[in-house]
This record gives C-alpha cells, sequence and structure tokens, in this order.
C-alpha cells in the first residue's frame, strides 16, 4: 500500500488550495479526483459550440482576488491572468435604465447621483468606511472561527466605522433604505444578497450585499483569462511543480478509520492508499459523513446534525453562444461583466421568497455574465458567450409561472425554465434569441453529475442562513475544519465560512492540519526528554 503524508479528497479550489499549502510545509501530497479533470466547480469548456468558451458552473471571482489563501499562492506564475469587463456588474431594468457598479468608485458615485441626487456622495462614504475595515471583515470571515486577529484589528479601526457594522448586521432592505434614496444603490446591493439563500429582509444579508458590492470597488468581478478553469489549472500547475500529486479518474469510497484515527483511503477501483498524517475532504458534509466514513466512528451528535442538514437551493444554469452582442434596448453606459436581471426590489425579493417556499417563480431572478464583455478570448471577435442562472426549490410543489413546472427536475422541466429564463432576455434585449447559436441547459442533476458537491444544483455547499453558519456548520458543535476523527478535515464549502471561490476552507483544513502534527511531534519530543 502506497503511502502519503496527506491525501485531498477532491480537486476543486477547496482542495487545491489546501494540497498547495501542505505542500509549501514540506508535506507529500496526493490529490485524488473523480472526475477526468481538476476544478470542482471552478472549470470551463467548449462544447457549448465551437471556438466558444463556457464556464461550466461559477465565472466570476471577487473572492479569490481578495483572498488571503488564493492570494498567498502567487498564482500569476503558474499562469493566471485575470481580466476584467469595464463595469463589474450592471442590474437591467425594462424600462431601459440600468443600475451600475463601475470598478471607479468615483464614476459608480456619478452614476448613481444622476438617478438620485445625494446618493453620489452616500456611495463614496460607504466605500471611504469599507476602506477602513472591509479587510478586516474579509480576513474575519476567511479564518477559522473565532477570528481572532481580524476581530483585535477591527476593534481597533472600530470608531471610524461603527455605522458600516450597524449595515454589515442589517438586513440588505434596512440598510439600503437607511442609507440611499434611489432605487439604483437598493437594487445593486440587495442583487449581490440574492446570491446566497438568505433573505433580502434576513440578518446576513447586509454582509453578503455589503461584501461583494465593495469588493467590486476595491478589486472587481475578475475572470480568468481563456476560462475559470485556468484558474484551478494554475492551482494544479503550482501543485505538481513543489512534487504533488494528481489522479483524476480516481474516486474515493472509503476513508478508513483506525483506533480513532484516519488511516487512509480506498478506491472505486479496491485500491488503498495511506495517509500518514492527514487526510483533507474536499467533499459535501453529507458525503463525508454519510458515506465515505463509517458511521461507527462518528459520534452521535453528528449523525444526529447531519439529519438536519440543509442544502442551499437547487440552480438551473443555461449557457448560450451568441453570433453578436447582446442587443440591450438600451445600452449600457459601461460594459458589464456580470449582470443582473430582476424588474424591481420588490419583484426580486418575491422571486427569492418563492423559491424558499418551494415555488417556481413566475420571473426568476438571473445572474448572467457576459463572458467575452469580460475577456475577449472566450468566443471570436463580435460574438459573446453568455450565461444565466437562478435558483430553485429542489423539489418544486408550485409554479407562479402557470405553466405546471413542478416534481422533479428531469431533462424536459430544465428546459422549460430555459424557455422561461430566455425570454426574460428577450424581453430585455429584443432579437435576443435570433442571435443564438446554440444553447445548454444544465439543470440540477446535470450540475451534480459534473460535479458530485454540487448536492441537486446546490452550489454553496449547505444554506447560507445564520442557522447553519459559524459553530454550526455543517452541524453544531464543529464550526471548524476538525472532524470528530483524528487526522481527518472538511476542507470543502460544507465547512465555515461556506460557499464562494475563495479557499478559505481548504486553507482552514491545511493549516489544521499542519498545527496537530506540530503539536504531535512536540509532545514526542517533551516525552522523550523525560524518558
Amino acid at each position: 500500500m502506497t503511502g502519503y503524508d496527506a491525501i485531498v479528497v477532491g480537486a476543486g479550489p477547496n482542495g487545491l488550495v489546501a494540497a498547495n499549502h501542505l505542500l509549501d510545509a514540506g508535506w507529500s501530497v496526493l490529490v485524488l479526483e473523480a472526475q477526468p479533470e481538476v476544478g470542482g466547480a471552478v472549470r470551463s469548456d467548449t462544447e457549448v459550440h465551437p471556438g466558444f468558451v463556457h464556464d461550466t458552473f461559477s465565472a466570476f471571482y471577487p473572492l479569490a482576488a481578495a483572498s488571503a489563501p488564493i492570494g498567498s499562492l502567487n498564482l500569476e506564475q503558474h499562469g493566471l491572468v485575470w481580466e476584467h469587463a469595464p463595469a463589474a456588474l450592471g442590474h437591467a431594468l425594462p424600462d431601459g435604465r440600468w443600475a451600475m457598479l463601475h470598478r471607479d468608485r468615483t464614476v459608480t458615485a456619478a452614476l448613481l447621483e444622476d438617478e438620485y441626487a445625494g446618493d453620489g456622495d452616500a456611495w463614496l462614504a460607504l466605500c471611504e468606511q469599507w476602506d477602513r475595515i472591509g479587510d478586516q471583515v474579509v480576513a474575519g470571515l476567511l479564518t477559522p472561527f473565532p477570528p481572532v486577529r481580524p476581530l483585535v484589528a477591527g476593534l481597533a479601526r472600530l470608531p471610524r466605522a461603527r455605522e458600516l457594522v450597524r449595515d454589515l448586521v442589517s438586513p440588505v432592505t434596512e440598510l439600503g433604505r437607511r442609507r440611499f434614496g434611489g432605487d439604483a444603490p437598493r437594487l445593486l446591493l440587495a442583487g449581490n444578497a440574492g446570491h446566497a439563500d438568505i433573505p433580502l429582509d434576513g440578518v446576513g444579508s447586509g454582509l453578503m450585499a455589503l461584501m461583494l458590492c465593495l469588493l467590486g470597488q476595491t478589486v472587481g468581478f475578475p475572470v480568468p483569462r481563456g476560462g475559470a478553469g485556468e484558474l484551478t489549472g494554475a492551482m494544479a500547475r503550482r501543485a505538481t511543480s513543489l512534487g504533488g500529486e494528481i489522479r483524476c479518474g480516481a474516486e474515493v469510497t472509503r476513508i478508513e478509520v483506525g483506533e480513532g484515527r484516519v488511516r487512509g483511503v480506498r478506491l472505486a477501483d479496491g485500491e488503498r492508499i495511506e495517509a500518514r498524517h492527514a487526510v483533507v475532504a474536499d467533499t459535501s458534509a453529507p458525503a463525508l459523513y454519510g458515506r465515505l466514513v463509517d458511521p461507527e466512528h462518528l459520534p452521535w451528535r453528528v449523525r444526529a446534525g447531519m439529519r438536519r442538514f440543509e442544502l442551499d437551493p437547487a440552480t438551473i444554469k443555461v449557457d448560450w453562444a451568441l453570433d453578436g452582442p447582446v442587443p440591450w434596448q438600451s445600452e449600457p453606459p459601461y460594459a458589464p461583466g456580470t449582470v443582473h436581471v430582476a424588474d424591481s426590489l420588490e419583484q426580486l425579493s418575491e422571486a427569492l421568497g418563492q423559491v424558499a417556499a418551494g415555488v417556481v417563480p413566475s420571473a426568476p431572478f438571473l445572474l448572467s455574465g457576459q463572458m467575452t464583455t469580460a475577456d475577449p478570448t472566450r468566443s471570436p471577435a463580435g460574438t459573446e458567450s453568455l450565461w444565466a442562472y437562478t435558483h430553485v426549490p429542489h423539489l418544486p410543489r408550485e409554479d407562479a409561472g402557470g405553466e405546471g413546472i413542478t416534481g422533479p427536475w428531469d431533462d424536459a422541466r430544465a428546459e422549460r425554465l430555459a424557455d422561461r429564463i430566455q425570454a426574460r432576455f428577450e424581453a430585455l434585449a429584443p432579437g435576443f434569441g435570433s442571435r443564438v447559436l446554440a444553447r445548454r441547459v444544465l439543470g440540477p442533476h446535470e450540475l451534480e453529475r459534473r460535479d458530485a458537491n454540487l448536492i441537486g444544483g446546490a452550489l454553496n455547499g449547505g444554506t447560507a442562513r445564520p442557522r447553519q453558519q459559524l459553530v454550526l456548520r455543517p452541524v453544531p458543535g464543529l464550526g471548524r475544519a476538525e472532524t470528530p476523527v483524528r487526522g481527518l478535515y472538511l476542507g470543502s464549502a460544507s465547512a465555515h465560512p461556506g460557499g464562494g471561490v475563495h479557499g478559505a476552507p481548504g486553507h482552514n483544513a491545511a493549516r489544521a492540519a499542519i498545527a496537530h502534527r506540530r503539536a504531535r511531534r512536540l509532545v514526542h519530543v517533551r516525552r522523550q526528554r523525560h524518558e
């Protein structure tokens, strides 16, 4: 049986971040990936139409650009190049107006001021407060709980950012009304809060809204040149340059445990591989605690907690190859990479509420990306590589659109919802359908087939609602990378701090493994001295 200091199960961004940090510590590392290629939910492909690159899952990466765990890898030395659209985000409205988030905060402020007097200055004031404390907010979210160092550093700056701290713990609807008079900034904030499954009037939505919007003003919404897969490709190249091994098409079916500690893994073909010090599982919590580890090795509280584990909503994603740019009825003042589609703040809130209630929205809130606008290498000149996705209930019980889209998400139901999504674009961009060269629909089950961590099309490893965050993630009493099995660490989006491409769960798992190994060595040395 072959052996390594550490085995990483899963070559998504979290697994690859963990592998790189373990390699930096001098460990021998093997990464095992069930899919035929690395990347997890950070991959790209050319299967929609010849000459077009589409990001299969995620696409824009403000959190990656702001993340210390990813930034410390210096991936630019391994081929990563970031690209930016002229504007980070645009929210298209049916009357032809656009709410715009430009990378230059002064441009954003000027556009908001044109819509409603005073909102420009209010936006700049918000940005200035973020400048004082935002880096500590991000650091605090991405470090193991409790975030002692970021908390201490943040408290020192608190007197000059009290208003922002109040906003961070407020519902996004409340902070939008408190800060701004016009619709545009409220839509920008609410749309970014809508990336998670937290209700817009719920605690936690303000944090998500402010973080994404204000990262758009500091690091933008960048994309990797050539496709999302170039981000994880650079991580993989760095890992192998340090001597790490990566095996694709190698599905782990069992994590082996003996005498209370992890011993290694078993593959689908029966091969056993020893882990001398650690196994990092970049897998969903249900897979780790429900399949990979035998229940006899788990305490009752974990088994019971997993029975109450909540997924985030399912997802349906549509990719288009267009023979020209999106024919918006009114051209935006700056071409955005990310586009949000909701006719109003009320409609956005209604759509998210319908999903939470098990209802397919009649007018789904769309998150979309004009990828060639952001990165001209994605498709031939004059064309557009476009995608959009929306969240849906896992098992819809009702269709607010009146078309009877209920029951399990088979291909036919996913295609019918894709038609509804495309109709939303047609309303905002007349003639959109005539520019479609090819379309691909990825329903919840197809997303899961391509990445087992996306259970039923859930993108974030579990709900982002406060009841399953911090020490409650993935079950009450954990909240860190450590598991009840010594040497086994959960390093996926199911662990704190949750979804998003920031590498924090993988980094936290690697840090924990290294710290525990160091502590065991210290204990061993002390015992030898006493003998």
